[in-house]
C-alpha cells in the first residue's frame, strides 16, 4: 500500500459496535482493549448495551476505557458513522442503516443477493472482512476459518453418535486391531480444511484431503505427511461410499462456491454419515447444503446428516472474538484516513458496495 504523505492524517470517526442478533452469535467485533486503541487515536467508540456479554466482556469494562454504551441499536446506529460488526445485518438491523454509514463486517454477498440488493438500495458503503486480501492471504477470514475447521471435526464426530442419528462410529477408533478408525474426507486445503484435517488425524481417523491446487496440498503436507492427498475429482467422488465424515471447506474468494458434490453423489454415502459444510456462507460446496442456525443446526438428505450453520465460530465467542478483534483495529484505523478509498488499494478492493451499487 502506498499512501501519499499529505494524506496520512486521521479524521475523527464515530465508530459503532452493535450487539449481534443472529441466533447463538456470541461474538462482538471489538474487545474493550481494541476500543481503547481506537479511542487513543482520537476516535469515539459506541457499543450497544450487553454487546460483549456472551464473549465475557461486560459493559463496565468498556466504560473503563471511555467507550460510550448505547441503550439500544437505534441509538447506536444514529450516533455512528462506521458500523463494525461480525455478521451481516439481518432485516431487523437494515432499518437503522442509512446512506451515511460505512459498514465493515463479514458479508458473503455472493451467496446472498437479497441482502446485496437491500444494501445497494440504502446506498451505503459496505466493506467485507472476507474480501480483505493482503500478502496473498485473507487475514480477517483466516482465524475464523481455522476455528470453523476445528469445530467441524468436533461437531461432526459428535453427530456420528447413534443418539444423533449417526452411524455409531467413534472417530479415531481404538488402537486394537480390526477396529474402524472412521474416514474423514476434507474438501479444500485452505485455512479451514487444513485445521479440520490436522485435528481429525490427531484424533486417529483416516483423513483424506482433496484440493485441485497442488500448492495448497504441498503446503499442508509439510505440516503433516500422515494425511492422504488427492487432486483428482473423480477419485475424490469415488471415496464418498467409504466416508463417515465429509467436511466442505472449498472457497473461491468473492464468488459463490461451486457445488463439487451433487445430490446424486450423496446416494453412494452410507446412511448415518455426516456432512459439515463450512463453505455454507458462500453458498456451500455440496448441492444439498442450505444455511441453518444453532437453533436448528441439522437436517437429513439422502440419509446423510447435514450440519450447515452459517456462523460456526459464534459457538466459541470468547476465542473467536479475541482472534478477530486483535486484527481489526489496524484496518479500522486505515478506514479513518483521509482519502483512504483513493490511496489504500487493499481496502478499496474489499469494498463490496458503494453508493453507486453492487460492485463485486
Amino acid at each position: 500500500m502506498a499512501i501519499r504523505a499529505n494524506y496520512v492524517k486521521y479524521k475523527h470517526m464515530n465508530i459503532g459496535v452493535p450487539k449481534e442478533i443472529k441466533p447463538f452469535e456470541g461474538r462482538v467485533a471489538l474487545t474493550p482493549l481494541a476500543c481503547a486503541e481506537l479511542i487513543a487515536s482520537g476516535h469515539s467508540v459506541f457499543v450497544e448495551r450487553h454487546a460483549g456479554v456472551l464473549s465475557d466482556f461486560n459493559d463496565d469494562e468498556y466504560v473503563h476505557y471511555n467507550v460510550t454504551i448505547c441503550a439500544d441499536a437505534k441509538t447506536l446506529y444514529a450516533k455512528s458513522e462506521l458500523i463494525v460488526k461480525v455478521k451481516e445485518p439481518l432485516d431487523a438491523e437494515l432499518v437503522y442503516l442509512t446512506s451515511t454509514h460505512t459498514l465493515f463486517c463479514f458479508l458473503h454477498l455472493a451467496a446472498n443477493k437479497p441482502l446485496a440488493n437491500a444494501l445497494a438500495d440504502i446506498g451505503l458503503t459496505a466493506i467485507a472482512f472476507e474480501s480483505v486480501v493482503e500478502d496473498n492471504c485473507l487475514p480477517l477470514l483466516k482465524p475464523m476459518s481455522e476455528i470453523a475447521g476445528k469445530l467441524a471435526v468436533q461437531i461432526g464426530s459428535n453427530l456420528l453418535h447413534l443418539q444423533h442419528g449417526g452411524a455409531g462410529v467413534l472417530l479415531g477408533g481404538l488402537a486394537s486391531e480390526g477396529i474402524d478408525n472412521g474416514q474423514v474426507l476434507v474438501l479444500g486445503a485452505g485455512s479451514a480444511g487444513s485445521q479440520a484435517a490436522l485435528l481429525a488425524q490427531a484424533m486417529g481417523a483416516n483423513v483424506i484431503v482433496f484440493d485441485k491446487y497442488q500448492k495448497a496440498l504441498a503446503t499442508l503436507a509439510i505440516t503433516n505427511d500422515k494425511l492422504t492427498f488427492l487432486s483428482d475429482e473423480a477419485e475424490c467422488l469415488s471415496l464418498l461410499q467409504y466416508t463417515d465424515l465429509l467436511i466442505g471447506a472449498l472457497l473461491v474468494p468473492g464468488r459463490k462456491t461451486p457445488h463439487l458434490i451433487k445430490r446424486e453423489h450423496l446416494k453412494s454415502m452410507r446412511k448415518g454419515s455426516v456432512i459439515v459444510d463450512i463453505s455454507v456462507d458462500q453458498g456451500g460446496c455440496i448441492e444439498t447444503t442450505r444455511p441453518t442456525t444453532y437453533q436448528n443446526p441439522t437436517f437429513v438428505e439422502e440419509g446423510v446428516t447435514h450440519f450447515c450453520v452459517a456462523n460456526m465460530p459464534g459457538a466459541v465467542p470468547r476465542t473467536a472474538t479475541q482472534a478477530l478483534s486483535s486484527l481489526l483495529p489496524k484496518y479500522i484505523q486505515r478506514l479513518t484516513l483521509n482519502n483512504w478509498y483513493e490511496n489504500d488499494n487493499i481496502l478499496r478492493n474489499a469494498v463490496n458496495l458503494t453508493a453507486w451499487g453492487y460492485s463485486r
